[in-house]
């Protein structure tokens, strides 16, 4: 579900800042625990780390993420895989 139109969309201001503040030579890695920010405009050319649950998952931001929030690019849980040992079986065999 959306945010409403009147609030606008949701964009951590100390993240907004911190982009702003830096020079346009440097491009370090920024650490984010702010999932649920909305990717703006701004934040195109840098690359964001973004945490998981477990780790920093660093994220390089492109005009098609302007929209879309920062979660959406930082998986939270690892498939491993359907099956089980009918799975391993197959596996084992097409090695």
């Amino acid at each position: 579900m959306s945010r409403s139109l009147k609030k606008g969309p949701y964009i951590n201001l100390r993240l907004l800042n911190k982009i702003k503040n830096l020079k346009a030579d440097e491009k370090p890695v920024i650490k984010v625990w702010d999932r649920a920010c909305t990717i703006s405009p701004e934040m195109v050319g840098f690359t964001i780390a973004v945490h998981n649950g477990k780790t920093h998952i660093p994220v390089y931001i492109v005009e098609n993420m302007v929209g879309h929030r920062l979660g959406e690019f930082s998986p939270t849980k690892k498939f491993s895989g359907h099956g089980g040992k009918m799975a391993k079986t197959q596996a084992a065999a097409k090695k």
